[in-house]
């Protein structure tokens, strides 16, 4: 198993993704949240979803939908982690965050997210970031909520009935909007 390392910070690159690299990613973000070696991690959706995150369609999507970039993260040249910033006017999106499992608990995540906001707020002037997460996932929405973010009460219902996101396990599924105001002098 090709497994990916805890890299150093020093050792990451970042580069947004091309039509070429929609299988990877597509296998990152499947190994981070659905995978085998995902259900040994925090990120694991298992409980909550069957089937895939993600397809080859969904990722190209993403790549190539205007104002959206699909941000690569790799450490000496093996991919460990992927992130979407979408520009949304005063607010950017982000989302398809992913951490390859061999690369989790290192700080990798953190580093990840950090320059996302950078990015949005130099590239963008965004005054926020914006991100949907699953409500029965506590422990990835504390995790946020440790990052700056936070909570704002508004759902959204889970897209029952399209298997591109996933087949529910339960039927109490739904997406609350998390939000981070980002300091325009950092």
């Amino acid at each position: 198993m090709n497994t990916a390392p805890h890299p150093a910070p020093g050792q990451l690159t970042y580069r947004d993704a091309t039509g070429e690299d929609v299988k990877p990613l597509v296998a990152l973000v499947e190994a981070a949240y659905r995978g085998k070696d995902a259900r040994a991690s925090w990120t694991s959706e298992a409980d909550l979803l069957g089937g895939q995150r993600t397809d080859e369609r969904g990722v190209l999507e993403v790549i190539e939908a205007p104002g959206s970039r699909l941000i690569m993260v790799e450490a000496d040249g093996v991919l460990v982690a992927c992130c979407q910033l979408e520009h949304r006017g005063p607010a950017a999106y982000f989302g398809m965050f992913a951490v390859h499992p061999d690369a989790q608990g290192g700080g990798l995540g953190k580093l990840v997210i950090a320059e996302a906001e950078r990015r949005a707020r130099a590239e963008w002037g965004a005054g926020e970031i914006h991100m949907t997460v699953i409500i029965q996932r506590e422990d990835l929405i504390a995790w946020y909520e440790r990052r700056g973010y936070r909570r704002t009460g508004q759902l959204t219902p889970f897209p029952y009935g399209d298997e591109r996101y996933g087949i529910p396990q339960r039927d109490d599924l739904a997406f609350e909007l998390l939000v981070k105001a980002l300091d325009q002098d950092a």
